[in-house]
Order: C-alpha cells, then structure tokens, then sequence
C-alpha cells in the first residue's frame, strides 16, 4: 500500500485519527521533545546515529549508507517483530523522524509494503514544531481563563487540584514545568522538560478544553524555572479576570513546610538555595536566615521570607501584570485544609462568571422565565 503524506499543520489538526504515532528519531531526540503521544521506534539509537555520521564525514557518504541501512534494517525489524505483529489490516500509522524523512520513510516502507496505511508528516518533526508554535497563541487565546492570584503560600495550586477534583478545566503550569516556579522552587531530582517539550504539554492540555467552559490558571510569571510561559497565553492569562485567595500568614507557612517538605527533611539544601536569594536581599540578611534554619527555626524564616521577599515582589507586580486584579474576586480560605478548599473550589464553581454561557442563560431568572412561559 502506498505511503500517504501529509501537512504538518493539517496534523496537529488530525492526531486522534491516527492509531499510533511512531518517532523514528533517536532516544535522545524523542527526550528532548515529542509528538505528544507518540512511542519512539528508532531506526538508528543514539550511539548508531554518531556512529553513522562520524562514517559519513571521515570515509563518505556510500559507505555510512551501506552501514546505516544495514543497522536501519535490523532495528525495523525488531520494531515490527516486538509491536506490530498482533496488529490488525486496519492499523493507522502516523510516522515522523527529524526532517528528511530518511529514517521515518525507511520504517513506513516497509509498513505500507505489508499493507498497512501509513501516513508521513511532512518536513518531520521540524515542520511539526513550527505549526505547533503558530498555533499555541490562537489555541491559547479560543479559551476564557479565571486566573487565581495570591501571594506565595496562599494554596493556588492546592485550589487548582480541588478544581480539577470538582471536574473544572485547569491548566496547572507549574505542573507541567516539574518547578514550583519561584527560586526556591526546584524540585530535587526532578528535571524539568525542554522549552520545546514544555510547549507541546501545553499545546496539547490547551486542545483538550472545551472553549464554552472556564479554564482555571495560576498567575505564573514568564519564567516557571528554566521554561518559559508562550506569549500567548500570558497575554490571555492576564487581560483574564481574577481570583484573590487569601490565606492567613500562620497557615501559609503551614501550608509551605508541608509542600516543600525536601526542605523541611534537609535543612542544609535549603541553606544551599537561600544563596540564590542574596543578590536580592543581600550576604548579610541570608546569612542571618541561614544561621537560623542550622539553629531549627525554619518557621521563623519562612515567615520572614513571606513578608520581606515574596509579600513585596508580589504586591509590586500582581496588579501592574494583571489588568483585571483591582476587580479581583476575594476568596478567604479558613485553613489549608481539604474542606475548605473543596468548599472554595465548589463556590468558584457555582458563580454565574465561571458558568458556560449556556448554563449562565438558564441561571438567568427573566430568561427562566421566559422559557417556562414557552412552554
């Protein structure tokens, strides 16, 4: 059967048609980013791939093609063996590598000769990349976002999971980044994702939301760590309207040596990351924040990191980056626990703003009562 090819702005548009997305590119090159969902069947691994390009710039091309097919034939076969001998006539294959098509056309060959669909993305994996940028801003800004707002340690991203329990639309940034997104906030042995990765998780949370519905979002900076938030969407995030949670100051810091509990059990890690904060709050006062945490007061300089650090930066930024902050809706939590933010996320949840526009014109009593006379 013949090998189909197709736009790659037409799949981004397609993706659930397919049954299975292969990546023909190396274990490394499907790390660093992906077709989301794709499974990586490569038809030169990562040692092969240098192996092959070394041959071609120190003897020639002949021979590392000679050398490549052979080592492409032996890897495609043991795909096929391993993953495609249970499946059915009516499998439907989309597959890509890098650019050329070499390594994917190789594998879709011989799939399409055993009589399968197979389809091409063209341009591979760097065409799929830019239709995939120009199309994050415009599936960013189809979506209307509430943008929780509240100093550090007020349970956003506690909100956002009691949220997302209640069956709401939330896109938790600092969740797809893998980083608690201030400098305090990396995560130990966790990595985070490349900036490319980082963009295609959103770009496929994003398609995934129904447009008449509410999506809820933290007020992130740029910067979530090392990636940074698409322009588009920081541009809806925050021309959106606004949540003000507040928390008190004895619960925040609870709430905090609950999160960052890698800090709580290693007190001289978080020594090692109060540095960072030294060019803003100077050797003198980190270190006297230091020679408390070795002393055991970490509440004490949690708390005095809240009002000298974080509370500041925040009042000076939230309503000058967020349009809509002055007419933000207060939420005040009783505590950090589940109830109360159950209870919060419930409230968000029944309001007339966060409601479809469908369910917003039933709520309506004129518009109630007009269909009731209808009837």
């Amino acid at each position: 059967m013949p090998v189909h090819t197709l736009p790659a702005a037409a799949a981004l548009q397609t993706l659930g048609e397919f049954d299975t997305l292969i990546d023909a590119r190396t274990e490394d090159e499907h790390a660093l980013d992906h077709v989301p969902g794709a499974v990586n069947w490569p038809t030169l691994d990562n040692a092969q791939r240098i192996s092959i390009g070394t041959l071609y710039k120190q003897v020639n091309a002949f021979e590392a093609k000679k050398r490549g097919a052979a080592l492409s034939a032996r890897n495609i076969a043991a795909h096929i063996e391993r993953e495609v001998v249970d499946k059915p006539h009516h499998w439907k294959p989309l597959v890509y590598c890098w650019r050329g098509g070499n390594r994917s056309g190789a594998l879709a060959t011989i799939l399409g000769a055993i009589g399968f669909q197979v389809t091409l993305i063209e341009g591979g994996y760097k065409a799929w990349r830019a239709a995939l940028v120009e199309d994050l801003t415009p599936q960013a800004q189809r979506l209307r976002y509430r943008v929780i707002c509240g100093p550090t340690g007020s349970g956003k991203t506690r909100l956002l999971h009691a949220l997302a329990a209640q069956g709401a639309q939330v896109l938790d940034l600092e969740a797809l980044a893998r980083h608690r997104s201030s400098v305090l906030g990396h995560i130990p042995g966790v990595e985070q994702p490349s900036q490319k990765s980082f963009d295609s998780l959103i770009w496929d949370t994003l398609r995934g939301f129904d447009a008449a519905r509410p999506v809820f979002i933290e007020s992130e900076s740029k910067k979530v760590g090392n990636v940074r938030v698409p322009d588009g969407l920081m541009e809806a995030m925050r021309a959106s309207p606004c949540i003000d949670l507040r928390l008190s100051d004895e619960e925040r810091v609870a709430l905090l040596m609950e999160d960052y509990t890698f800090f709580v059990q290693n007190p001289g890690f978080f020594c090692e990351r109060l540095h960072a904060l030294s060019e803003h709050r100077g050797n003198a006062v980190v270190g006297e924040w230091i020679s408390k945490v070795r002393a055991g007061a970490m509440k004490e300089v949690v708390l005095e990191l809240l009002k000298q650090h974080y509370d500041p930066m925040y009042s000076r930024s939230i309503g000058r980056n967020y349009k809509q902050f002055e007419q933000a809706r207060p939420i005040n939590l009783k505590n950090r626990n589940g109830e109360a933010l159950h209870t919060a996320a419930t409230e968000l949840l029944n309001t007339d703003e966060a409601m479809p526009p469908a369910e917003r014109r039933l709520s309506d009593p004129a518009a109630l009562g007009l269909i009731l006379t209808k009837e």
